[in-house]
């Protein structure tokens, strides 16, 4: 049971979901509202149509899959999520919180851990200009086997893949 303190965060959020969706020009409808909390309170921050599917099954909502895959759209459209087309060919979600960061991607698993390395954007900036170019936008994947271990995401028989 949630306490009267819990209860009156849930409504703010509730809330600040609803003036978010109206911002954007997107009605406030209740397979809106669940998608961007899925996004807001789940333990996955990088999530597949399918992954969200998942979720609103469990929670037994019902919101079919193609609903999922027009409501990420449109929050991609509208600014709220941002995607990502990683090696898998799916693409993955995530909330837009307007801080830039790249992503590694485990080929063993494919779980996709996020970083910002100052050094690296400066090199991308430095190359960019000795060609000719000022960046306007980017995106940095790193494809990588997991050399942890004990690592949790890996089977024992791992997959391996080559690039060339």
């Amino acid at each position: 049971m949630l306490g009267e303190r819990e209860r009156t965060l849930a409504e703010d959020k509730y809330m600040s979901n609803i003036k978010d969706l109206k911002n954007t020009g997107l009605k406030a409808t209740l397979p809106r509202l669940k998608i961007l909390e899925i996004f807001q309170v789940g333990k996955q921050r990088h999530m597949t149509a399918e992954d969200v599917f998942r979720v609103l099954l469990e929670e037994r909502s019902d919101v079919g899959l193609a609903t999922v895959y027009r409501v990420l759209t449109q929050f991609e459209q509208a600014g709220l999520l941002n995607r990502s087309n990683f090696e898998s060919g799916k693409a993955v979600f995530e909330l837009n919180e307007g801080q830039h960061h790249d992503h590694l991607v485990c080929l063993d698993c494919g779980k996709v851990e996020e970083f910002y390395d100052a050094e690296i954007e400066k090199r991308q900036h430095a190359v960019a200009k000795a060609k000719g170019f000022a960046i306007a936008d980017h995106s940095l994947s790193i494809y990588a086997n997991c050399t942890k271990d004990k690592c949790p995401n890996r089977s024992d028989t791992p997959v391996r893949h080559h690039h060339a």
